[in-house]
């Protein structure tokens, strides 16, 4: 539960923050903060400052579910290593003195006023669930850098931030909350978050699992619904053999120029069919024409229902995997599920020590991203084959990917969407956020006569627009086989 703007407010006029300097910052993990203040003691009888202080520990934590600020009396753990918010406010903020602390309205909103030498400086910490962010711009409300950046809402370095214009507020009335114990409501609150932190940050974790597993879910059930559909249509691939068979029946009634055959459809007791012809075909060109689609369809109908079996497995392992997340319930368990994709990495085989550049185990296809022209090369010349697929983002210079081939299988359509966003993501089109590229079997490439190295050109491919997906490419970077 996070912090309303009552208890916010009670948290803020015990900190009685303004006259105190920020000594430093440091970044435990993404989303929290944590801030050392000093604040000098009261003055002496004879007017001089004390030499006595008080110093604090103000934590800054935008967790969905536990958004909070509050001073806290427990040690704050540091990261592995700096990240890069934390970093921004040692080189711009710390040493600076805040002037004001206050929460705009009730709109779960703080800002400080902080003066460092003869600049001055503006930090908002916006303590919403879904869209909690710290903040820092200069009097002006230019975006110096944020905690989360957020392009499409400005609240990136160059962008504009000024809550102030907003008199919007929840305007709903709230309670501070009833903590047991004598002390302060930071302490209390402080004491709350301790006990509850393994729980809240449970609730949290499963929440990322929710939404990573249904984003999966989702998808796959629509791709799923795209194969059926096309299914459907090529299930009755039978009526494109029966054209050609009545076509070739009637072939002395048929002139040439006609759009149409009517005809009795010996198929179907006779009744009258009307068979729409190609006017630059003869009729028996038109015949071999239906008995062609319907051989591709008979095909493609095989593949198709290879490609929904493959779904359906992919999606009862994705329900699988969800149904363990939920189940666990040990926070640090869970993280480590959640960054491993759901299971326990193994270790890498040594085929794979020696592959160059980036691997990815989804589910049971291998898909290899070449990062450059040497690792392109390489990997063309030792360790993809004829059968193996091959992508390139079009226009654009980049990563060659690769999906492995396996024994009697066809590419399902999810394969190549997480092979086909790994082509545009390593290529110098990533920044567009889409692009198009083409996509062949290996045997089908050829290699550029005095060309640079690992250059290629492709033949028979096909054409693929993609736009990136975020959650897909996440999903991905935990699928990544470590070397």
């Amino acid at each position: 539960m996070s912090l309303n703007w009552k208890e916010i407010n009670l948290i803020l006029e015990e900190l009685d923050l303004p006259g105190s300097q920020i000594q430093a910052a440091a970044q435990s993990a993404f989303d929290v903060i944590g801030l050392r203040i000093h604040k000098k003691g009261s003055p002496s009888l004879e007017g001089a400052p004390s030499k006595e202080g008080m110093t604090k520990q103000l934590l800054i934590a935008l967790s969905p579910g536990a958004c909070r600020l509050h001073e806290t009396f427990r040690l704050f753990p540091k990261s592995d290593k700096p990240l890069r918010f934390a970093q921004f406010l040692n080189s711009r903020i710390v040493n600076g003195w805040i002037e004001e602390a206050a929460q705009l309205g009730d709109n779960r909103i703080i800002r400080l006023l902080v003066k460092r030498g003869e600049n001055r400086f503006r930090l908002y910490i916006r303590l919403w669930s879904n869209a909690a962010n710290f903040i820092v711009t200069d009097e002006q409300g230019v975006v110096l850098d944020a905690m989360r950046r957020l392009p499409k809402k400005g609240e990136i370095s160059g962008g504009h931030y000024a809550p102030e214009a907003d008199e919007s507020g929840s305007r709903r009335e709230y309670a501070v909350r009833d903590l047991p114990g004598n002390d302060t409501f930071n302490a209390k609150i402080d004491a709350f978050y301790a006990e509850q932190g393994g729980a809240l940050s449970l609730e949290t974790l499963r929440e990322q699992a929710r939404r990573d597993c249904e984003g999966s879910m989702g998808r796959l059930q629509a791709a799923l619904q795209r194969l059926r559909n096309k299914e459907s249509e090529f299930a009755s691939a039978d009526r494109l053999r029966e054209y050609g068979d009545i076509i070739l029946a009637n072939i002395a009634a048929i002139k040439t120029g006609d759009v149409w055959l009517e005809a009795d459809n010996f198929y179907a007791n006779n009744e009258t069919i009307r068979i729409e012809l190609d006017t630059h075909k003869s009729p028996s060109a038109q015949a071999e024409q239906y008995y062609e689609q319907y051989a591709k369809a008979k095909k493609g109908l095989a593949d198709i229902r290879t490609e929904i079996e493959a779904g359906e497995r992919e999606l009862q392992k994705v329900e699988k995997k969800l149904e363990t997340l939920l189940a666990e319930n040990n926070p640090l368990v869970l993280a480590k599920l959640l960054k491993t994709g759901g299971t326990k990495p193994g270790p890498a085989t040594t085929q794979d020590k020696k592959r160059p550049g980036l691997s990815f185990r989804r589910g049971d296809w291998l898909i290899i991203v070449g990062r450059d022209a040497a690792e392109n090369d390489a990997l063309l010349r030792r360790h993809v084959k004829g059968g193996d697929l091959w992508l390139h983002a079009r226009d654009f210079p980049g990563s060659y990917v690769f999906i492995k081939q396996r024994s009697g299988k066809s590419f399902p359509l999810e394969i190549l969407l997480d092979a086909g966003n790994l082509a545009i993501f390593y290529s110098k089109g990533r920044n567009n956020g889409e692009g198009d590229l083409f996509y062949t079997p290996v045997k089908y490439l050829r290699r550029a006569k005095n060309g640079p190295k690992g250059l290629v050109i492709p033949t028979q491919e096909k054409n693929l627009h993609i736009k990136l997906d975020e959650s897909r490419l996440r999903e991905l970077e935990s699928c990544r086989i470590e070397k």
